[in-house]
């Protein structure tokens, strides 16, 4: 017969169990359905953390074209880390395990966390939340490495077998997530690349069909030169017409076939590449939104990401930011970019206008016929919004 204290064991355990698929299920959920990338692996890491009772994690993610490890989620992060430049994509323990090959999915360990060690070795508690060590579970798609999730809480408690069993579960949903998402980016730059084709045939046609009306203009007025000069006249004219237009329609599609900063990708995707740059260089975690998608000129994209750059380079040497928020937005009438900081701010009534960068983004968005605004504030909540709002047609001209 089963005992009173046996059934209540069994009804426990059912009870966790029904909790674990429940928080399972709710990661799967997310990953599965949020067109966001970040804001879906900052749940799950959330989610993690409560399955575990721990309260603080971040995960390490491989940038595809550069190799650099970018810090892509936090949760609860202690002082200590909060500061960006201790969340660079450089070397620590979890990194350098993963790299040799030690962390691998059937090695999940717990490994003292080298960017706290100099603060626990001070007896930092104020800074490191009583944190030292964290577990790492390796993320992969198949056999291709991804990055890491580390999980970690100020009582600090071995892991059982079940429990390593789930966080590889959960890590292999989110590694299929990150593909996933990794995939849909390459789709889009190889669309791209069609575009870019499309535009070198468009060029050539243009000056064929030019230089074949001009030299008919030529020819008939060679013909015409010494017996009727005015009708000779009126078709060099008209060749010369024929030149200028040539050469403009030539430049404009030259200038869209030679957007480089965006190396064939679609703007959303060429921001988000620039952004995994900028956190694993500096720390600063960057969160790219955008809303909706239309055909825009190869230039207009172009400008709006060297905004986008000049942008983050002012927030990394100015803002004292730890967060930047990234938006892209399209209307009827054209595209709008914006670019948030948390940082300290500045009064834009002392600041020279030729300061901060703000010179050659208003520039650019003034070629092309739109504006640059610029917003900040000193006092909480702090920092500094610019917005870039750029008209383009409807038909994407």
């Amino acid at each position: 017969m089963v005992g009173a204290e046996d059934m209540g064991v069994s009804v426990h355990t059912d009870e966790r169990h029904i909790r674990e698929l429940r928080i399972l299920n709710a990661i799967a959920e997310e990953l599965n359905s949020s067109p966001d990338v970040q804001q879906a692996l900052e749940r799950t890491l959330g989610l993690v953390a409560d399955l575990l009772g721990l309260r603080t994690g971040w995960i390490w993610l491989i940038d595809n074209e550069t190799g650099q490890f970018y810090n892509a989620a936090v949760r609860n992060l202690p002082p200590y880390l909060q500061a960006p430049v201790r969340m660079t994509g450089h070397y620590c323990t979890c990194i350098g395990e993963f790299n040799e090959g030690v962390l691998t999915p059937k090695n999940i360990d717990v490994v003292e966390c080298s960017r706290l060690r100099p603060a626990v070795q001070r007896q930092a508690t104020e800074l490191t939340e009583g944190l030292a060590s964290h577990a790492s579970i390796p993320l992969y798609f198949q056999d291709k490495p991804l990055g890491i999730l580390n999980v970690t809480g100020p009582s600090w408690r071995r892991l059982t077998d079940e429990e390593l069993h789930l966080l590889s579960t959960i890590a292999y949903q989110v590694g299929i997530a990150i593909e996933r998402a990794r995939l849909a980016e390459e789709t889009a730059r190889l669309a791209r690349s069609d575009e870019r084709a499309r535009l070198a045939r468009e060029i050539h046609d243009t000056l064929a069909q030019g230089l074949t009306a001009i030299a008919l203009h030529l020819e008939g007025a060679l013909h015409n030169l010494t017996t009727e000069p005015e009708r000779a006249q009126q078709r060099l004219e008209r060749a010369l017409q024929t030149t200028r237009e040539s050469l403009e329609e030539a430049r404009r599609s030259v200038l869209d076939l030679r957007a480089a900063p965006l190396a064939g990708k679609p703007l959303a995707a060429a921001l988000r590449a620039l952004s995994r740059s900028f956190t694993s260089e500096t720390g600063i975690r960057v969160r790219v939104q955008a809303e909706g998608s239309r055909p825009l000129p190869l230039r207009v994209e172009a400008e709006l990401y060297r905004v986008a750059q000049e942008a983050l380079t002012n927030v990394h040497r100015h803002a004292a930011a730890t967060e930047v928020e990234m938006a892209l937005g399209f209307t009827r009438n054209g595209v709008r970019l914006s670019v948030r900081d948390n940082g300290r701010g500045f009064n834009l009534r002392t600041v020279a206008p030729d300061r901060q960068g703000l010179v050659g983004m208003r520039e650019r968005a003034r070629l092309l016929g739109g504006t640059l605004r610029v917003v900040s504030r000193r006092r909480a909540p702090s920092g500094t919004t610019i917005v870039a709002s750029i008209p383009v047609s409807e038909d994407g001209r």
